[in-house]
């Protein structure tokens, strides 16, 4: 593993466990800080809001100072985010939460436009690698937020305890910030696993025989210049795929530990089920690459993991509730979560022609999207705060579910943003 690749897993690794720490100590924190379910849902959808006022920024940042310099920038915000947001002051618990979700922001628009850059053959293969790096830490921070929590004292100080791994990151990545890669001249551009031919601009695109075999094509960018991506149809179809996924996700790994613990279920095995959906997720981040390559395109993929949500999702209400079938339902969700993030993270790429519009497309999906996913934990607590169960929600989240199909069909066809 050369030190290029190693940086973007490093910037996978913090990518999610900040926020994947939280749910766990949901309770705790509620209790600590009098929250209502719907405050606990704003609490943790605040992040996403922050990912949606941040992602249309963070390729301007990085066009100002490069694409090294802004993640470094994300990295130190990230820093300071986790200590603020452990101070023992009531508003510094929502305004580093706030800043995590800026920072969380910059990596997400932008490792898919760094990686379009320095490793467009092999778009699929890093997607996948820093998913199933970011979901590997994030099952491991969900998992032992309890633990440390008891061991430090305090909910605060086991959150506090990330400054430590990002701090290790900052170390690392700071070569790369002093001297950053020389932008690469405007040469056709290759991609992976599902190359494709534009057919005109803003339309279809074939798969070539070379493709077929290779899993890499030639694109040529029109003359005239891309449309911006939010002028496309396409563009405003991933935005949508984006924002459900991240839905699902964010309200899954917000409630699922209460909705256990609401049924009976110890604080700390809840911690470790999440533990587990996680851990589903690492086994889909590292098969989805795999998939993504034999399909001709990313119809079948999506819909597989969109399945996969849906099914685990009902099955939390609608199978017998015990230790087993909640497993057995937690980690197929899981999958099916783990499958859909790498396709989208793959699709910023696969649907443009250059890393400067894979990051406008990567930073308008995002934008759109945790905008729409900001609602999800909020009105999942609602929910259930006005229904008195988790029957509603949960029907709710189902039914959505067959929506994102709907988009995960036309995000996948081969076409390039025009």
């Amino acid at each position: 593993m050369n030190r290029r690749v190693g940086g973007i897993l490093l910037l996978g690794a913090v990518g999610r466990a900040p926020l994947t720490a939280v749910g766990p100590l949901v309770a705790e924190i509620r209790a600590s800080e009098h929250l209502s379910g719907a405050a606990a849902g704003l609490l943790t959808t605040l992040p996403l809001l922050a990912f949606a006022g941040f992602s249309p920024v963070a390729p301007l940042v990085a066009r100002r100072i490069g694409l090294e310099r802004a993640l470094g920038l994300a990295v130190a915000v990230l820093a300071t985010g986790i200590a603020v947001r452990s101070t023992p002051v009531p508003v510094a618990l929502w305004l580093g939460t706030a800043a995590v979700g800026a920072a969380i922001a910059g990596f997400n628009v932008l490792l898919p436009s760094l990686v379009k850059r320095d490793h467009p053959t092999r778009v699929a293969q890093l997607s996948g690698g820093y998913s199933a790096t970011q979901s590997v830490v994030a099952a491991v921070a969900s998992g032992t937020a309890v633990p440390l929590a008891a061991l430090t004292g305090g909910w605060r100080a086991g959150l506090a305890c990330w400054v430590a791994v990002v701090a290790v990151t900052a170390v690392a990545w700071l070569p790369r910030v002093i001297r950053p890669a020389p932008e690469p001249s405007p040469v056709a551009a290759t991609d992976a696993p599902d190359a494709v031919r534009p057919v005109a601009v803003g339309g279809s695109a074939s798969r070539t025989p070379a493709a077929a075999k290779t899993h890499s094509a030639t694109i040529t960018a029109p003359t005239a210049g891309p449309r911006p991506p939010w002028r496309t149809a396409l563009a405003w179809q991933l935005t949508a795929f984006m924002g459900l996924q991240s839905m699902a996700f964010y309200v899954l790994i917000t409630w699922l530990p209460s909705l256990e613990r609401d049924h009976g279920i110890p604080a700390q095995a809840a911690g470790w089920h999440l533990f587990a959906y996680l851990a589903a997720a690492v086994a889909a981040n590292l098969v989805t690459p795999v998939a993504l390559h034999r399909m001709p395109d990313q119809r079948l993929v999506g819909l597989v993991g969109v399945a996969c949500i849906g099914f685990g999702t009902a099955g939390l209400q609608w199978l017998p509730w015990t230790a087993a079938w909640a497993l057995v339902s937690i980690v197929v969700t899981g999958f099916g979560a783990g499958g859909i993030l790498v396709v989208c993270l793959s699709l910023f790429s696969l649907r443009t022609t250059d890393h400067a519009q894979a990051a406008a497309l990567s930073g308008m999906a995002q934008t759109g999207g945790y905008a729409l996913a900001a609602v999800g934990p909020v009105l999942f607590g609602a929910l259930r705060d006005g229904s008195g169960s988790w029957t509603l929600p949960i029907a709710v989240l189902c039914a959505l579910t067959a929506v994102m199909a709907v988009f995960a069909v036309l995000s996948g066809r081969n076409r390039l943003v025009g």
